[in-house]
């Protein structure tokens, strides 16, 4: 049973850098696509980021030119490197991954989150 874990998380300033982790236990696919959402209070969970097997990397307007995701297939741990945060990038963040195995997110699998909290 695939198991996600993130860690990384905490409190910044504006303008700081954060580095989420999401460590993917039993995840075997080749052909894989995992990527990282966010939920602030009251509003809708969104996607910040995602990536797939062949290399293509997907970013949220929001973020684009501020993260970074990548995965390290020798670890199998997926990253989201967060740079010069705004206080709206405060959410929980959750680390996902498609279980189908065809290099698309169609079935997702969730982490618990971890709190990223930017102050002004």
């Amino acid at each position: 049973q695939v198991q996600l874990v993130e860690s990384g998380g905490g409190s910044v300033q504006s303008g700081g850098s954060l580095r989420l982790s999401c460590a993917a236990s039993a995840y075997k696919y080749t052909s894989y696509c995992m990527a990282w959402f966010r939920q602030a209070p009251g509003k809708e969970r969104e996607m910040v980021a995602g990536i797939v097997s062949d290399g293509d990397t997907s970013y949220a307007d929001s973020v684009k030119g501020r993260f970074s995701i990548s995965h390290d297939n020798t670890k199998n741990t997926l990253y989201l490197q967060m740079n010069s945060l705004l206080p709206e990038d405060t959410a929980m963040y959750y680390c996902a991954a498609d279980v189908v195995g065809r290099g698309t997110c169609s079935r997702l699998v969730w982490g618990q989150g971890t709190q990223v909290t930017v102050s002004s």
